[in-house]
């Protein structure tokens, strides 16, 4: 997960950056987590707990049959399946480049 003002202090600093990226893939990210990480998170740090509700991949499946405009299924399948959006934190440009990132806690912190 990347927070809304990490991804335009990178986006500002790829497009700085010298020598020029031209037509190239840019990798960046802040902390990557799981939905059940993720919602640990949250309630440690609201102090509330939350329902949970896991959804499996076969549900999930034949809900988007059901409904194949959906984009939120979509969204939901390519995750369960295993290959949404995520990369190895190594190969990203701002650990490359040394460039910190903040992580889930501190921005839940920040805007609570």
């Amino acid at each position: 997960m990347t927070s809304p003002a990490d991804i335009g202090r990178l986006t500002t600093a790829i497009y700085l950056f010298e020598p020029r990226l031209i037509n190239e893939v840019v990798f960046v990210a802040g902390e990557t987590t799981s939905y059940g990480k993720l919602a640990d998170t949250v309630e440690r740090v609201t102090k509330r707990t939350f329902t949970r509700q896991v959804f499996t991949l076969p549900t999930l499946l034949e809900q988007l049959r059901m409904k194949p405009d959906d984009r939120m299924l979509r969204y939901r399948v390519a995750f369960a399946r295993g290959d949404g959006m995520w990369w190895p934190m190594s190969e990203t440009w701002n650990v490359q480049n040394n460039i910190p990132t903040q992580d889930i806690e501190s921005w839940l912190r920040s805007v609570i």
